[in-house]
């Protein structure tokens, strides 16, 4: 006999953890399906790894520069890089096992195996040791995530071709890489690379990186990249590349191959909606493999939602977050506000960092509004020429007044110094709908770099102080 719960959950990752810890908050029984270890891409081969890796180049770049503050380290530093491995596992590891802990104090029943919707709120559970496991839920949430894209010509080896899988897990830094992808994985790959030493090339498609970046931002991050040594190349296509001995040539259509010693393919991830038995099912997927949902997620059988990866909203750990959260309010009837995934923050921890919430100053032109914009340099913010990182600019985009001064606020744009962690007043002023006006009569405290988002803003009412 079928095992009964409230809501079944496929998918132990950002979407599914997230929609099991938020429901038995709210007293609903929660049964959770993992095939791997909860916590998903994102804890073990995605985000937090990723900067766990990006924090060393960090401490490698700010040991390098030691010598400007006084500080003389002894030599030019090196890279251990299987110190650098451990302690990300280090930290991996302890987040695993401290969501482990919180879901089991919260009494969400864990199963290990692959999940499978077999229709009418039935799951079957396949575990490794052959044994199949029956539940039942009143409610079934989808959240089985993504895997890497690949691309033709570039098969997987784990040598000389990687995704974001095997690079989070490579035993040593190659003396050369071509990262095919120039969005927001691809660059913070090629940051974390360059800053430790490797000779790096992005190979992109377009006609720019960072292509859903505001123009202004994009630009920066070029140009901080090919100071570095980045070898930037926009608007090429790779059609495969030929392995040696201990380097492998990148076949690029209408140029000389590219030699490098390991070839990083980011080029997105694809829905993981194959292992879910949906055929039959009613559950309906489009071409590209996602799911089908409405503004609250759920798909099209009653009772059934799908979170996370799996559905077509921008691929990040804090959407699947939310849409997890969402979907438990709906099955408990709270009728959850749809996200506006235009205006959801987006952080990217390259060298400089990147962080935006809303719309870039092409987008609000191309969605008719009249805009005015404010742009301040970090090179002018006191705290930024202090901890020695004052390249970038914060951006703010507001909608024009008669006046010719700023009214709401539609979009916050920054590059530079810990930007990831500043956007949150921007964003909040994103998505309240706040104007100028309201935003710049709060007290910025001083000096901090998150001061200069308040002096952007300000300069929009058509008074300044220092810029």
């Amino acid at each position: 006999m079928a095992e009964q719960f409230d809501v079944v959950i496929i998918g132990g990752g950002p979407g599914g953890y997230a929609a099991a810890l938020y429901g038995a908050s709210a007293g609903l029984s929660i049964a959770m399906i993992e095939r791997d270890r909860v916590g998903g891409t994102c804890l073990h081969r995605g985000c937090v790894p990723a900067k766990e890796l990006l924090e060393t180049a960090h401490v490698f770049r700010t040991v390098s520069g030691s010598s400007a503050f006084g500080i003389e380290a002894g030599g030019p530093p090196t890279v251990d890089f299987g110190t650098t491995m451990a302690r990300k596992q280090q930290v991996v590891d302890g987040l695993w096992k401290g969501l482990t802990g919180l879901l089991k104090s919260r009494k969400v029943t864990t199963y290990a195996g692959t999940g499978t919707y077999a229709g009418g709120g039935t799951v079957v559970v396949a575990g490794d040791d052959g044994q199949t496991t029956e539940l039942e839920g009143a409610s079934v949430i989808l959240a089985s995530g993504s895997v890497p894209r690949t691309i033709p010509g570039f098969e997987v080896d784990g040598r000389f071709v990687l995704t974001s899988d095997e690079v989070l897990s490579m035993p040593d830094l190659p003396a050369s890489a071509a990262v095919i992808g120039g969005g927001a994985i691809g660059c913070e790959f090629a940051s974390m690379m360059a800053d430790l030493g490797v000779e790096v090339t992005i190979l992109e498609g377009l006609p720019k990186i960072l292509p859903g970046c505001d123009a202004d931002v994009a630009a920066v991050v070029l140009k901080s990249f090919k100071r570095k040594g980045i070898d930037v190349r926009t608007g090429v296509k790779v059609t495969g590349h030929t392995p040696g001995e201990s380097t492998t040539a990148i076949h690029l259509e209408g140029a000389d191959d590219l030699e490098v010693s390991r070839v990083v393919v980011s080029v997105g991830r694809r829905p993981l909606s194959d292992s879910l038995g949906l055929d039959g099912s009613g559950v309906e997927v489009d071409e590209r493999g996602f799911v089908k949902v409405d503004a609250t997620c759920r798909t099209t059988v009653p009772g059934v939602w799908a979170v996370g990866d799996l559905v077509a909203t921008p691929q990040l750990a804090h959407v699947g977050f939310i849409e997890g959260i969402n979907a438990i309010k709906d099955i408990l009837g709270e009728s959850p506000a749809p996200v506006e995934y235009d205006k959801v923050p987006w952080a990217i921890y390259c060298q400089p960092e990147v962080s935006f919430a809303g719309h870039s100053e092409d987008s609000a032109r191309e969605a008719g509004y009249d805009v005015v914009v404010s742009k301040h340099q970090f090179r002018g913010n006191g705290r930024a020429l202090i901890v020695g990182e004052a390249e970038g600019l914060v951006k703010v985009i507001a909608e024009k007044q008669a006046d010719g001064t700023g009214g709401t606020i539609l979009g916050v744009h920054m590059v530079g110094p810990w930007v990831t962690e500043q956007l949150g007043q921007g964003y909040l002023a994103v998505n309240w709908g706040a104007t100028v006006d309201e935003v710049a009569e709060l007290i910025q405290p001083h000096p901090t770099l998150s001061e200069l988002f308040g002096e952007t803003v300000l300069s929009l009412t058509g008074r300044s102080l220092h810029g």
